[in-house]
């Protein structure tokens, strides 16, 4: 197995290069050479436990790790950490289920990546013998920034910085990035939105004469977006293990399809779920699910990509996003890996910020169904699937629930659907508790989040509960302009 670029530069590097790279020389995003099939493995997989089903998968894609590598890595990231021995357990929840991806060290989805990736570019930084350290480069609408703190911090020859939208995050999300300890990060407010920050880390990476600036320093730049295929695949796991639980516990019989419903903004998690179905993974479709920001929506119904637009700030921040990087990738898999077609889709959103992708593209579009859900709905959703069901969903999970009941008015589709959650409802606990009772204005983010914990009957996670006694560690802010000069400032050049 090796990688090579959406943008077609002829440029195939292993797994462990492409993990430290994270972008292309020409700015295209690593893909993997094939897909191996393991749809006549199922049957062999479903009794085994999230690490060693994380082995079977990653082998796949990491194919320069060693088996005693990839498993170092899968046991450190899948441990303790987590606060299930399942790591990702499914709730019945009415005739669907919820794939509950929060149990991790900052109680969202995000964890089940960055908890080992920061294993896997330690390791690859040895298997390489990079003698520079790794500067990881994040840009976050949330969740992904505290995620990658997390995993990152005190790692050996490895700094991280990430820049978030200062007024486009949650107060708790904001809380968790604010108050990371380590000596090697750096977490730094924009004035802006998550577009500006993304936008600005990719002009850094594609900055020859920054680059080549840093690396004279003794520096080269990373990313733990899931433009980085470390992110991305070990993503591909928690799809065969939801899928192959609900074989286990006799919900489904092995081959059978079933549908995943995914809240999405940056196109990762449910690339993720693409990559799974082209491995082999029984699935029906995929129901992308998003919010107020519909241009996703929009792509799937018309075929047509268009963020010229107002991003609107919602309760679901995490998707508050006009530009959905993965989405190249999947360009790259419908067009039949013709690089030339992704190349002048990309020009055409860089330089009009819209394109069009062909009849051709659209028909291999047919596993995707596109849904978006308003703040009103979201808002619904949350109090009636606890009502009817005494289960909490979050603001991001609730629109991809909410889609789902649009998708099944107007399919009638009875397949059995999976929702793939995106974080504990704690980390939004004033917009969830918000929908299920009036609240005093005056109350701060802890007195809500003990409200929450007695009108639910739920407990409070122990990472966001441990909140409330950590110090502030990280109080930068700077202009959009500004993200090179706040890089070189936390390095001290």
């Amino acid at each position: 197995m090796y990688f090579l670029s959406t943008r077609g530069n002829n440029e195939k590097i292993t797994a462990s290069q492409a993990i430290i790279k994270g972008l292309s020389t020409d700015k295209g995003l690593y893909v993997p050479s094939s897909f191996k099939d393991l749809s006549g493995e199922l049957k062999n997989l479903v009794d085994l436990d999230y690490k060693e089903l994380a082995y079977v998968i990653l082998k796949e894609f990491l194919t320069d790790y060693s088996e005693k590598e990839l498993k170092y890595c899968i046991e450190s990231a899948y441990d303790e950490k987590f606060d299930t021995e399942k790591i990702a357990p499914i709730s019945k929840v009415g005739k669907n289920y919820v794939l509950e991806l929060y149990h991790g060290p900052t109680c969202a989805f995000k964890d089940m990546a960055l908890t080992i990736m920061p294993y896997l570019l330690k390791t690859a930084i040895q298997k390489n013998n990079l003698q520079e350290d790794v500067i990881i480069l994040t840009a976050t609408s949330g969740d992904t920034g505290k995620a990658a703190l997390e995993g990152f911090k005190d790692v050996d020859k490895i700094k991280i910085v990430v820049f978030f939208p200062e007024n486009g995050v949650s107060p708790i999300q904001k809380l968790q990035m604010k108050t990371t300890d380590g000596d090697n990060t750096c977490v730094v407010g924009i004035n802006g939105n998550f577009d500006d920050a993304q936008t600005g880390v990719k002009n850094i990476f594609a900055d020859e004469n920054f680059n080549k600036d840093l690396k004279e320093k003794g520096y080269i730049l990373s990313s733990a977006n899931s433009i980085n295929i470390g992110r991305l695949t070990p993503q591909v796991v928690y799809y065969f293990y939801s899928y192959l639980q609900l074989v286990k516990e006799n919900q489904i019989t092995l081959g059978e399809k079933i549908n995943f419903v995914v809240p999405t903004g940056n196109f990762g998690n449910i690339l993720a779920g693409y990559y799974a179905k082209q491995m082999g993974l029984p699935v029906n479709k995929f129901i992308c699910a998003s919010n107020d920001n519909n241009v996703l929506y929009d792509f799937f119904k018309t075929g047509v990509y268009d963020k010229n637009r107002e991003l609107i700030l919602t309760t679901s921040p995490s998707m508050d996003i006009l530009i959905s990087s993965n989405l190249e990738r999947l360009l790259f898999e419908i067009s039949n890996r013709d690089s030339d077609k992704v190349n002048s889709l990309i020009n055409d959103l860089n330089t009009k910020g819209v394109y069009k992708i062909d009849e051709d593209m659209k028909k291999n579009l047919s596993s995707f169904y596109g849904g978006y859900s308003t703040e009103d709905v979201v808002k619904t959703t949350i109090k009636e699937v606890f009502d009817k069901y005494n289960y909490l969903l979050d603001t991001h999970s609730a629109v991809a629930y909410s889609c789902y009941e649009k998708y099944f008015k107007d399919t009638k589709d009875s397949t059995t659907t999976v929702i793939v959650s995106t974080a504990s409802p704690y980390k939004f606990s004033k917009d969830v508790l918000s929908s299920l009772c009036d609240i005093d204005s005056n109350l701060d983010d802890f007195e809500i989040i003990n409200k929450l914990s007695d009108l639910s009957h739920t407990e409070i996670p122990n990472p966001i509960r441990e909140l409330k006694e950590l110090k502030i560690k990280h109080n930068i802010t700077c202009e959009k302009d500004e993200l090179k000069s706040q890089i070189l400032k936390f390095l001290g050049k």
